[in-house]
């Protein structure tokens, strides 16, 4: 019966921002250049990470592989945003719905890793600066890339699944311009407090247990920077780290105060503005961030989107 009921809706329509034709084509033109800067953005960081020697370093490897994360964590959501401000129907399939759900929270888990393996590297970089070369070998940072880039899809398979298995028989609209979980549990016609419970949980130790990390590795790294003994050691520990502290602020954040807040307690514009800044802003200016704060990086982008290019390609 409840394979009946759960095919009984082979679509949803997600409302997305409902207002004049006009009006969506003005955010067809913003949300476009939006996704445009963050791809430029991103590629030009991952590609100067890849050709540029001179920063083959554990800490440059990590922020490239970041930005290719944010290239497909933004590329789940953006275009069929995008599609939906130019159509009437605004229909998502079930399947793809489900999918989209998939992939944009596992490669948000992964970006939740990420910002810890970037955190503990700057421990070890600045905590233990003798030791950093002997412990962050290679076959170490390429461990924790692929641990950071395949845990989220395991770890998320289980709420995913979960949810899908959920009767759904009408309505089937979401008002929202993504099929975010907690709308879609919403429209479930099937009371199961078992998968709600599991998904808050799976939010919450995953959120805290990472935010914590995060913050314990740099409260130690504070301690330390403030030990140095000249300023300009200071200067640099602390530039260097505050680029990533800005990214931890603006993605744990903004996250936190959707899901761990209860997020279905929410009004759903807030919902809205709160996911559209995870989901588009802190990749639009993670490239912003890293480029504009890093002497190395503006160095390398010079080097690979400059003149240089040339020399290095012979």
């Amino acid at each position: 019966q409840q394979t009946g009921e759960t095919n009984s809706v082979s679509h949803f329509i997600l409302l997305g921002f409902p207002s004049s034709p006009e009006m969506q084509l003005v955010y067809f033109v913003l949300f476009s250049a939006a996704y445009t800067l963050t791809l430029m953005g991103n590629t030009a960081i991952a590609c100067a990470v890849r050709w540029d020697r001179r920063i083959h370093t554990p800490m440059y490897i990590l922020v490239g592989n970041f930005s290719l994360l944010e290239i497909c964590y933004v590329t789940t959501t953006i275009p069929n945003m995008l599609a939906n401000f130019l159509s009437t129907s605004k229909c998502i399939s079930f399947v793809s719905c489900f999918a989209q759900f998939y992939f944009f929270f596992s490669l948000g888990c992964d970006e939740g890793f990420f910002l810890c393996i970037m955190a503990f590297d700057r421990y070890l970089a600045i905590c233990r600066p003798l030791h950093y070369p002997r412990i962050m070998t290679k076959q170490l940072y390429t461990g924790l890339i692929i641990f950071g880039w395949s845990c989220g899809f395991i770890l998320f398979l289980t709420p995913v699944v979960l949810i899908s298995q959920l009767s759904y028989c009408g309505p089937n609209i979401i008002n929202h311009f993504m099929c975010d979980p907690v709308p879609l549990m919403m429209l479930s016609c099937s009371e199961d407090t078992t998968t709600h419970f599991i998904y808050s949980t799976f939010n919450a130790i995953f959120m805290i247990g990472t935010f914590l990390f995060i913050l314990f590795s740099y409260a130690l790294v504070i301690l330390a920077v403030l030990r140095m003994p000249s300023a300009a050691s200071k200067r640099k520990a602390f530039s260097t780290c505050a680029s990533h502290l800005v990214i931890i602020i603006l993605f744990f954040g903004s996250v936190m105060v959707m899901y761990v807040s209860s997020g279905s307690g929410h009004p759903v514009k807030m919902q809205k503005i709160v996911t559209l800044f995870y989901s588009v802003i802190t990749p639009l200016c993670n490239p912003v961030i890293y480029s504009l704060r890093n002497k190395e990086m503006k160095a390398a982008l010079r080097k690979v989107f400059g003149t240089e290019i040339f020399v290095h390609k012979t």
